[in-house]
């Protein structure tokens, strides 16, 4: 009924046999949300994390059905630092990713490496690169990502949103600067929950043995509060979860087929 509050939908959890077998799934998953998002408004939104997501999106480079041309790249979360330092999850994405296709630059939006000075101009300026691309496109309150790829963090971070800390309670801004992560570099910025939880799909990869218990904290006890248990997309939004079965050997909540 219009007006009423939905509840979010339950996560929906895919594990593979072999990380191949994962990235295989997982580019597969991207292009059907690739082409639902074309269909609809000619456009296709998606927000990136850095760590090891980069190198599980190999599915998708050389493939013909990806248009490039149509992406609009954001950052879930960057490091306060050069573009070309190690640290950075623009230089881990260009190696991995960028570098290997033929995607327009001007449609990666990187941090501008003039404000790393200031991070409230500079997580400012990031939140005018997501106004100009969604607010005159959309009528929201906060943008609606096509899809947000997310990572999760030995502790249950994810995106620069770590436990316990004060941006865990951010309710109006879209991006939001960190100096005291726990996890260097200190200095980040990153999209906020609100934002997170307003895409149309968000999927979270995780494999390998580090990510046992974890997992199993956040799909089996998401009352303890983990920042990735927090992600839960606002109806009619969707959360997936694309595992191993290595990372998947403690988890009880009920896996779900791969299949479009």
């Amino acid at each position: 009924m219009a007006g009423v509050h939905q509840p979010p939908n339950p996560p929906i959890l895919f594990s593979f046999p072999s990380t191949d077998s994962l990235i295989e799934s997982l580019a597969l998953f991207i292009l059907r949300a690739q082409k639902d998002s074309l269909d609809k408004k000619g456009r296709f939104t998606i927000a990136l994390s850095g760590g090891s997501l980069p190198k599980m999106l190999g599915g998708l480079i050389g493939n013909p059905a990806v248009k490039w041309d149509k992406w609009q790249v954001f950052y879930a979360d960057e490091r306060i630092v050069p573009l070309n330092h190690p640290d950075s999850n623009h230089l881990a994405c260009t190696n991995l990713l960028f570098s290997k296709i033929p995607i327009p630059p001007e449609n990666i939006h990187a941090i501008d490496p003039s404000l790393l000075h200031d991070l409230e101009e500079l997580s400012d300026a990031y939140e005018k690169d997501l106004i100009r691309e969604f607010a005159q496109k959309d009528s929201a309150r906060f943008p609606v990502f096509d899809l947000i790829l997310l990572g999760m963090g030995p502790d249950g971070h994810t995106a620069s949103l770590f436990p316990g800390h004060v941006l865990l309670t951010e309710e109006d801004r879209w991006v939001a600067y960190i100096e005291d992560s726990p996890k260097p570099p200190p200095k980040r910025i990153t999209l906020t929950f609100p934002v997170i939880n307003h895409a149309a799909r968000v999927v979270f990869v995780a494999a390998g043995k580090e990510k046992v218990d974890t997992l199993n904290n956040v799909l089996d006890y998401p009352e303890n509060g983990l920042p990735s248990a927090r992600v839960k997309p606002v109806f009619p939004g969707q959360l997936y979860w694309f595992v191993d079965d290595t990372a998947a050997e403690k988890v009880q909540y009920p896996r779900t087929p791969f299949r479009l």
